[in-house]
């Protein structure tokens, strides 16, 4: 706050108290633009994931139990990084809370299918009815390719 002594029509001294907001809106600009550039960071795991296209099937809602295994073969329980020895325990402390007993796995195109059977036999030995594998829906070009 700058306070500034004027001078009246009188020639008296008058305290003229002001509030400069340019040095705050300038920090302002400075945060929102630093927030921008590191905005893209805070996305989800689940975007280095490149999920195979599948021709049929259904589409599913996001559920409780959502296992995401990434190329280098990283695993990620509703996206929080898990290892193999203790997803067993996590998907049994995530069971009894679950609406339904179901579990999306992700898996990148280029995982292991033993890592994916491997987290089947977790899923069912927490107790787990239903494995549901996630895909990409295939487009007609690439439907036709394939053929």
């Amino acid at each position: 706050m700058a306070i500034k002594q004027l001078k009246d029509n009188e020639g008296k001294k008058q305290t003229f108290n002001e509030i400069n907001i340019t040095p705050l809106t300038d920090i302002f600009l400075v945060l929102l633009i630093i927030m921008m550039v590191i905005a893209p960071s805070f996305q989800s795991v689940d975007n280095n994931i490149e999920i195979p296209k599948i021709s049929s099937g259904k589409g599913v809602e996001e559920l409780k139990a959502t296992v995401s295994i990434t190329k280098n073969g990283e695993i990620f329980l509703n996206g929080e990084k898990v290892n193999m020895d203790n997803i067993e325990d996590k998907l049994l402390s995530i069971v009894d809370s679950a609406d339904s007993k179901e579990v999306i796995v992700k898996a990148d195109k280029k995982a292991k299918s033993s890592d994916i059977i491997d987290i089947m036999h977790y899923a069912q030995n927490a107790g787990y009815k239903k494995l549901i594998v996630a895909g990409e829906p295939a487009k007609d070009e690439d439907t036709q390719e394939e053929k």
